[in-house]
């Protein structure tokens, strides 16, 4: 079931946001660094729309959305709606949850009737980012690394 955040939820999605990232613990030069900024994500609602995936009344995954013309990242155009950190729980993997809170955000970018929806994301990936080229993603330019891991911009069409 996908619905919206609610505030009381921060330490609950913490926890699912630094367990769905824990694998490339390794590949981040400064894990510590990016493990704070992972534990933030409830920090996304500021700006814009966090959307929880649950099962049997347990977040198992969630992402950020924001919409055209809000603040963001200056390597995204501010036109354009983002997905940021999509995050599912290991053991909730395989069962079409990150497809879900991405087709969500999708469907969000088009109510907010924005024309282009776009992320960034790293090859270390190695799951949701063929996954977001089969959903019509397609790397636009890279973006700044983060704490040496190379990351790029993604772009979708919506028209």
């Amino acid at each position: 079931m996908l619905r919206n955040y609610r505030p009381d939820e921060a330490l609950p999605l913490s926890k699912v946001a630094l367990e769905a990232f824990e694998q490339f613990r390794l590949d981040y030069s400064d894990w510590p660094a990016m493990a704070v900024g992972i534990s933030r994500m409830s920090d996304l609602s500021n700006a814009g729309e966090i959307i929880i995936a649950e099962v049997d009344g347990q977040i198992v995954g969630g992402v950020g959305y924001v919409g055209p013309d809000k603040p963001k990242a200056a390597f995204f155009n501010p036109s354009w709606a983002i997905i940021r950190m999509l995050v599912v729980k290991p053991a909730a993997r395989g069962q079409g949850i990150g497809r879900l809170l991405t087709e969500e955000c999708i469907h969000r970018a088009r109510r907010d009737n924005s024309a282009i929806i776009a992320l960034h994301t790293t090859s270390i990936m190695t799951v949701a980012l063929p996954m977001y080229l089969r959903m019509g993603f397609a790397k636009v330019r890279d973006a700044p690394n983060m704490y040496g891991v190379p990351y790029a911009v993604y772009t979708k069409a919506l028209a």
